[in-house]
């Protein structure tokens, strides 16, 4: 152990600074401090020395050059050596044992949409260099970064452990990582003209390992889930396990979780989306949460049977009693009730996760896609609905009111449904899903199969253009009776001729939903 005799603290975020200067302070540590940090723990009674105090110089260039001094960084970085103890005395400084430090708020000042000044004015100097001289020497010096551990710094009054200092310390430089890695994807986003490119020059994503996964895709793939540090709440990441029922995640049921989640974003009244692979196999919306799941469910209650299932509402007693019907993998939702909770976490398996903050449909975000080599990266596809899409229609005949409201619906959920994507609707309910095919065609064979009598007075919703008329021939065939799709194909002339010789009503949006 390493007790704690001196300590240097200086955070922009003082959540829990005061009880900790308080608990240090108590066991007669010495602290040291700077500005905001050291006003704030004089007021609150707690003893300390400024740095200027101790480095006997001050602070210079508006607060500019405060801790960049040989007594500090040479009280950070002296080994416990008669060498260095010489030297150090001989600087006039004294041993820093703990550094406590974490840095100008950098990316919440980009976020603001700050002034570039004001922005460049928060990019931390003193700060990283204290971090990294203490996780460097972290054999004697420990390093807190995270106002969370406090309580573990604290927990022996023999000091830290070399275990806890070592992982203190790895935690420190992963900080200082991600730090300099937004400073640099901020500074090579600026163009010339003073607006910012959503692509900068240099991304790099900044993420913290969660936990290991029993195995990847498959049990010959290991596998583990990290969480990007940049995460939103409201994000899959930041979600709460509510309840694992003796498994944890798996990559499938992360990557279906997602999917899900996606999905069900789309709609503000209650909605519950079931996932399968990835697909949505059934949406459904309604005026309660029950009722919009059991008709989820009942869309395709063969394919539920082991899907994931996501809801746009706290999960009450009522839902919760129809959940524990069918076996599934895991519910991810807002929240859930108390009542909710006693039902669904006495269930075999069944993996819960709870959101906390709810995500709209039209959140922007970059996604990324792993390959060879490389990720491809894009703006989030963040279109709702027909009327953010612009659509028109293009046939003799005009949906009816009903039907655009079906045709709305079922164009949110095409857009989460693989490539070649078809979704067939009764109102707010799929009915029949073909995704993933080769041909387009085939997707609407496909989704009025598992329609089959329901496919009648449906409406249907392509991702993509029909690139020949047999895709709309097969609906008419169906029973199909309203189309939206995106349009522009060079055969537009002929696919609408087939709508028109069917009485189908079609309209075409402009906008292309591929998911791969």
């Amino acid at each position: 152990m390493a007790r704690i005799e001196r300590a240097l603290i200086s955070v922009s975020d003082k959540r829990g600074v005061i009880e900790l200067g308080r608990k240090l302070a108590d066991r007669h540590v010495e602290i040291l401090s700077t500005g905001g940090t050291a006003s704030a723990l004089r007021g609150a009674g707690v003893p300390v020395i400024d740095v200027a105090e101790y480095t006997g110089s001050p602070e210079v260039m508006d607060g500019r050059v405060k801790t960049l001094h040989p007594r500090v960084h040479g009280g950070i970085l002296m080994r416990d050596t008669i060498g260095d103890r010489t030297q150090l005395t001989e600087l006039g400084g004294r041993a820093i044992d703990l550094v406590v430090v974490n840095l100008y708020p950098f990316e919440a000042t980009v976020a603001r949409g700050a002034p570039h000044l004001e922005i460049v004015e928060n990019i931390d100097i003193g700060g990283p260099s204290m971090i990294r001289s203490a996780a460097k020497n972290h054999a004697r010096v420990t390093v807190v970064v995270d106002p969370a551990d406090y309580d573990a710094v604290l927990a022996s009054a023999d000091g830290p452990s070399p275990s806890l200092r070592a992982s203190l310390a790895a935690k420190a430089f992963a900080h200082t990582a991600a730090y300099d890695a937004a400073i640099g994807a901020y500074l090579t986003s600026l163009r010339e003209d003073g607006t910012r490119d959503p692509y900068p020059g240099a991304l790099t994503f900044s993420l913290e390992k969660a936990y290991g996964l029993r195995y990847g895709e498959n049990p010959h793939q290991s596998g583990a889930f990290y969480v990007d540090r940049a995460a939103v709440p409201g994000s899959l990441a930041r979600a709460s396990s509510l309840g694992a029922g003796g498994k944890e995640l798996s990559f499938n049921n992360l990557v279906d979780c997602d999917a899900a989640l996606e999905a069900v974003r789309e709609f503000d009244r209650p909605a519950a989306v079931v996932v399968k692979h990835t697909n949505p196999c059934g949406v459904a919306v309604r005026d309660a949460l029950a009722e919009a799941y059991m008709a989820a469910r009942e869309a395709d209650a063969l394919s539920a049977f082991g899907g994931i299932v996501a809801l746009n509402r706290e999960v009450d007693e009522a839902t919760a009693s129809r959940l524990v019907e069918t076996f599934l993998e895991c519910v991810v939702a807002p929240s859930f009730s108390a009542a909710a909770l006693a039902l669904l976490q006495g269930k075999k398996n069944l993996r819960l996760l709870a959101t906390g903050p709810w995500l709209g449909a039209d959140f922007a975000a970059l996604t990324a896609k792993r390959v060879d080599g490389g990720f491809v990266v894009q703006q989030r596809d963040a279109t709702a609905g027909l009327e953010t899409a612009g659509a028109r229609c293009v046939t003799a005949r005009a949906p009816d009111a009903a039907e655009r409201a079906g045709l709305d619906f079922a164009w949110r959920v095409c857009k989460h449904v693989k490539s070649n994507a078809i979704v067939l609707a009764h109102g707010e309910t799929t009915v029949g899903v073909g995704a993933g095919q080769m041909s387009r065609v085939v997707s609407v064979d496909i989704a009025v199969t598992k329609a089959a009598s329901r496919a009648q007075g449906s409406v249907l919703a392509s991702d993509a253009f029909f690139p020949f008329p047999d895709g709309v021939e097969a609906a008419a065939r169906a029973g199909v009776r309203a189309i939206v799709q995106p349009g522009g194909s060079v055969k537009d002339a002929e696919v609408i001729a087939a709508a028109d010789a069917a009485g189908i009503a079609m309209l075409f949006t402009g906008v292309r939903h591929f998911r791969h």
